[in-house]
């Protein structure tokens, strides 16, 4: 990802879930927190009630691509936390970009023309 870098350690999770504003759909919930910065910083939580690691792991990578195909898009400087939730379980790539840029339009932080 050219403009972000992962988010991985747990007090910025809770920082961002403490400070941050969130938004949902049907799909996802989207965290933001501005970070002062120039980049984005992503985290990616899917729980295990939406299935095994397996689908854990298809549905985050299903979410970091979206982003990555999209991220020039997206407004900087920002701490995003992106909330799988368990209705995602069987959807296609389509449908999650559909719906991260969804969330990120309801956050007035996705420019984009999709």
């Amino acid at each position: 990802m050219l403009f972000s870098e992962s988010l991985k350690k747990n007090r910025d999770f809770q920082k961002v879930y403490r400070k941050g504003r969130s938004l949902a759909n049907k799909y996802l919930v989207m965290y933001i927190l501005e970070n002062g910065t120039d980049r984005n910083h992503l985290g990616i939580s899917v729980s295990k009630k939406v299935g095994n690691s397996v689908v854990r792991h298809h549905l985050t990578r299903l979410v970091r691509e979206s982003y990555r195909r999209n991220e020039e898009s997206f407004q900087r400087g920002l701490d995003l936390i992106v909330v799988v939730r368990p209705g995602a379980k069987e959807i296609n790539y389509w449908d999650m970009e559909s719906a991260l840029l969804h969330v990120g339009k309801l956050h007035h932080i996705y420019k984009g023309v999709a």
